[in-house]
């Protein structure tokens, strides 16, 4: 990481309230060093630049712990905390970097990708990343894996209406869907409201913001898991995004 790409870093970081440390600084540094090497190799991200690597990927993961959401998880009573949905590791590896204390599970459809989260999580130490390869549909009705979460994050997956049927299958009572996605409209939002109350929750917070250095729209949206989901959701695979509850996408 260069000299500037480290001060976006740590402006990045301040403006969220989150102070590095010189470790820190080294692991996103290496991250940044094996992301960049394994994306020239297969299509891991779209992003190349330095600058959109370190804003759009590592600090955009780190707003996930605006308004403490994730504060509470990690213990064996709370659960730990999926990634649906992570990718190339997003926002998994930049949280596990700053809260290597929360057990995470980063989880993705795509093999290659999860093969990757799981090197890159052992090359900088990040004992407590597992991944998990899978789809949301299948693993949110196994019994091993339903209502086990105390927290889910997502960055960027889906609206919210399908969100909510994926995610909330994977979390315990009282657990917290934290779904980071950028503007939101008022038809999604009301649709992700009516899907939640349908598979067992209740939107809890809606906080727009503005990422840091970029000016970018963001919105940062939590459901809490109120009562059980019903043992029809999440439905078949392919169904939730093809036909989301209570929204047409238009």
């Amino acid at each position: 990481m260069t000299p500037e790409g480290q001060t976006l870093l740590l402006d990045g970081a301040a403006a969220l309230g989150l102070a590095l440390t010189p470790e820190q600084v080294e692991r996103f540094a290496h991250l940044l060093l094996l992301l960049t090497e394994a994306s020239a190799q297969m299509n891991l991200t779209a992003l190349r630049e330095e600058r959109d690597i370190v804003l759009k990927h590592f600090v955009d993961s780190l707003t996930c712990l605006r308004g403490g959401w994730l504060d509470g998880a990690g213990p064996e009573a709370a659960g730990p905390v999926l990634d649906l949905g992570t990718g190339a590791g997003f926002p998994a590896l930049p949280l596990a970097i700053m809260r290597p204390d929360l057990p995470t599970v980063p989880l993705d459809a795509t093999r290659k990708k999860v093969e990757f989260v799981e090197r890159t999580a052992q090359a900088l130490g990040l004992a407590r990343v597992h991944p998990l390869v899978g789809r949301a549909e299948t693993l949110g009705r196994d019994p091993e894996q339903r209502g086990r979460y105390g927290r889910v994050v997502t960055r960027a997956v889906a609206a919210l209406p399908i969100l909510a049927e994926l995610a909330l299958p994977f979390l315990r009572e009282g657990g917290l869907l934290v779904a980071q996605k950028g503007p939101i409209t008022p038809e999604e939002l009301e649709a992700g409201t009516r899907a939640a109350a349908e598979v067992g929750g209740e939107v809890r917070a809606v906080d727009p913001f503005t990422l840091p250095l970029t000016g970018d729209a963001r919105t940062l949206v939590v459901i809490e898991k109120t009562g059980p989901t019903p043992e029809r959701y999440p439905r078949r695979e392919g169904v939730p995004n093809r036909k989301p509850l209570f929204w047409q996408a238009t």
